[in-house]
């Protein structure tokens, strides 16, 4: 355990020696200055707005914007996870930093149990301050709060925390620009399966919908983050809960219990997968 909590101490202090933590809290802080401002302005507008339309145009709005900072905090997220684990370990082996750590001190599963502590705690952890923070500024401002708080929250949490296992994963075997890369890409196609399923049940197509479901289960944070806006909405009523429902840059959709437990299944098989492929690996 003292070797674990040492590797999870040094990941944390290498982030912060690259101003990793640093750059990414500054432009947080950025992000959520310019969503309070928009969300403001943008609620004073449907305040002063004759309404009209047969919904309610302050559940519409509220819900639209902090799925859109759902979004925004998931992709954060993301972009996090990958710098953390940015060479973890092709990176460090290759300048040497290795091979005095798995020889003696503590062993390579050790190693790896470490960096994905440090880096899932960090990213987690980030993304339910960002999250707090916009669903704050979201109900202070505009009087919206969504009927589920805390699920929401948890989904995201738990959809970086499996790109984090696939970030180490894909260490153990590209160079930190590949990994990088692929972790993007990945995160994308999670993304176009969503859209698919939501174009799919539009269009009342099986071949899509058969697309996205694959996709889900091939990539389940894209799963967890369709619950989390499913959450955001589920007791929103009539036409305004179609109208939310359809969420920004995927659809809404209840997880079911079967994926929800296969998401912790996957982040384990990829743990697992990192540990083998780097007991194999040469340093």
């Amino acid at each position: 355990m003292s070797g674990l909590m040492t590797i999870a101490g040094y990941a944390l202090r290498e982030s912060i020696r690259r101003r990793v933590l640093t750059v990414v809290c500054v432009l947080t802080a950025v992000f959520l200055g310019l969503y309070g401002w928009g969300t403001s302005a943008v609620f004073d507008e449907v305040r002063d707005s004759a309404g009209g339309l047969p919904l309610d145009e302050q559940v519409l709005t509220g819900a639209t914007l902090l799925g859109l900072a759902m979004f925004v905090t998931l992709f954060l997220g993301v972009v996090l996870a990958v710098f953390l684990t940015l060479g973890a370990v092709r990176g460090d082996a290759e300048r040497g930093l290795l091979q005095p750590l798995v020889v003696r001190p503590v062993g390579r599963r050790t190693l790896l149990a470490g960096r994905f502590l440090a880096s899932a705690g960090v990213c987690t952890a980030y993304v339910l301050v960002v999250y707090t923070t916009a669903l704050l500024l979201t109900g202070l401002i505009g009087g919206f709060w969504p009927g589920s708080i805390v699920t929401p929250a948890l989904a995201l949490a738990g959809a970086v925390a499996i790109v984090v296992a696939l970030a180490l994963l894909g260490t153990t075997l590209l160079s930190a620009t590949a990994n990088g890369i692929a972790i993007f890409m990945l995160f994308g196609a999670g993304l176009t399966g969503g859209l698919l399923g939501q174009i799919g049940a539009a269009l009342d197509s099986e071949t899509l919908g058969t697309i996205s479901e694959v996709v889900l289960w091939a990539l389940p944070f894209e799963a967890l983050y369709q619950d989390a806006l499913h959450a955001l909405t589920a007791d929103i009523d009539g036409v305004t809960g179609i109208a939310v429902q359809l969420g920004p840059f995927g659809g809404a959709a209840d997880a079911s219990g079967p994926i929800l437990l296969w998401a912790v299944v996957y982040a384990g098989l990829a743990g697992a997968a990192a540990v083998r492929v780097f007991a194999r690996s040469d340093l």
